[in-house]
């Protein structure tokens, strides 16, 4: 590891690597990028013992930072979460490799055929906290869509992390690939942080993937182009069209399923019409559960004020509320919703169609958890996060959104009259 005076030095070193490393992956073949991801996903099942090993030295660091529980199940690995990771790698290596995909083409009158397709981004900064998938996710992704990728993960998954990108390595060896392509961060040292997000001559776009401290942070002091998003306050709508069964099966399910995720839901509107009956029996089954409900309007655990809405608790908590009708819906997921992922729970087709065109968030659901807000679960193989801004890509972010585009013009002679 280096000493913090040499960081600046380091990090020049790590993003001139992978610029040259991306100018080989631009033109890698497919073959070898899927080989390499296939001998990562198989190093990482024979060394899942010695993962799970240096997890726990991660874990034991994360109990002394005093990190709260939802914190520790993102940070924690076990055998049937190594396996997830490798699921994730192998699902990314089987995708249609997107590099040099013809989005659209089309013939002009002036004998030009024009064609765009997609080509990489370059290099990708990733900046991450406690999820050590993240690694893996993001690096087989990167692969994936031609870019190298610069991985600086939390102090929290610093040993995990490092043992899964030695993994990532061992494929990139083992296809022939320079393994520059995949670099980890080798320090804890937060001004590695500060001086990605000013490498604007190595790193074309910067991916926080974290709490709402570490993305304000890069959103803010960031030169770099960014994907990201601030926060994940998930809504779900239960509408008066509501069928009972699937209502109180999926926001049971969006809360508590994992409430450390982003797209746990974090705040549950009720129609009036239904309160008292419906809206009630959620919140009892949530309460049972062993959540804290901040309500207004319906039996909580607490009354509900106005800072309890708008707020992600990535814990044990939800605010609930109940609103007049769908319009006083959607009115208060525009003021308190962050853009990431609303649901609205509704037989009726007419009230879910207005949900959907008059919410302007990257994910809108019906009948569904926001739990599914994740690449994997939406057919990417997995995600290197989740993306709430409206510029090039929006919502779960896979390798197709990893890539730019260019313009090919073939011509036969052909001269501007």
């Amino acid at each position: 590891m280096k000493d913090i005076a040499d960081i600046p030095a380091l990090m020049a070193d790590i993003g001139a690597k992978a610029r040259d490393a991306a100018a080989t992956l631009a033109f890698a073949s497919a073959e070898s990028k899927q080989a390499a991801l296939g001998a990562a996903a198989d190093a990482v099942w024979s060394r899942r013992a010695e993962i799970i090993a240096v997890n726990e030295k991660d874990m034991a660091f994360g109990r002394d930072k005093g990190l709260s529980p939802a914190m520790m199940d993102r940070l924690m690995l076990d055998e049937p979460r190594i396996q997830g990771i490798v699921d994730g790698l192998r699902a990314v290596a089987g995708q249609a490799d997107p590099v040099g995909e013809t989005i659209t083409e089309w013939d002009m009158a002036s004998g030009l055929h024009i064609r765009r397709v997609r080509t990489p981004l370059g290099v990708v900064g990733v900046i991450y906290e406690s999820r050590p998938n993240v690694t893996a996710d993001a690096g087989a992704l990167c692969l994936k869509a031609g870019n190298a990728v610069i991985l600086r993960g939390g102090s929290e998954s610093f040993h995990s992390s490092g043992a899964i990108h030695s993994c990532l390595a061992e494929g990139l060896r083992s296809a022939g690939l320079p393994e520059d392509a995949i670099q980890r961060v080798p320090t804890r040292d937060r001004e590695a942080v500060r001086e990605m997000l000013h490498m604007t001559d190595t790193i074309d776009v910067i991916v926080p993937r974290g709490g709402k401290g570490l993305v304000s942070l890069v959103q803010r002091e960031a030169r770099v182009p960014v994907f990201a998003h601030l926060e994940g306050i998930c809504h779900i709508y239960v509408d008066k069209s509501a069928d009972p069964d699937k209502a109180r099966k999926v926001v049971l399910n969006a809360k508590t399923r994992r409430t450390g995720i982003c797209g746990a839901a974090e705040c549950l509107l009720v129609h009036k019409d239904v309160a008292r009956t419906l809206g009630q029996q959620i919140v009892d089954d949530l309460k049972a559960a062993g959540v804290e409900v901040r309500a207004q309007g319906l039996d909580g655990s607490a009354e509900a004020t106005d800072e309890d809405f708008g707020k992600e608790y990535l814990d044990m908590i939800i605010a609930a509320k109940v609103v007049e009708d769908i319009d006083d819906a959607i009115d208060h997921i525009r003021t308190y919703g962050s853009s990431h992922t609303e649901a609205i729970l509704a037989e009726d087709d007419a009230a879910a169609e207005r949900f959907f065109q008059r919410i302007d968030s990257a994910i809108l659901m019906r009948n569904a958890s926001t739990q599914f807000a994740d690449g994997g679960e939406f057919g990417m193989g997995a995600e290197i996060g989740i993306a709430t801004g409206k510029m090039h890509a929006r919502g779960p972010v896979g390798a197709a959104q990893l890539t730019s585009f260019k313009y090919l013009v073939d011509g036969d002679g052909t001269v501007r009259p």
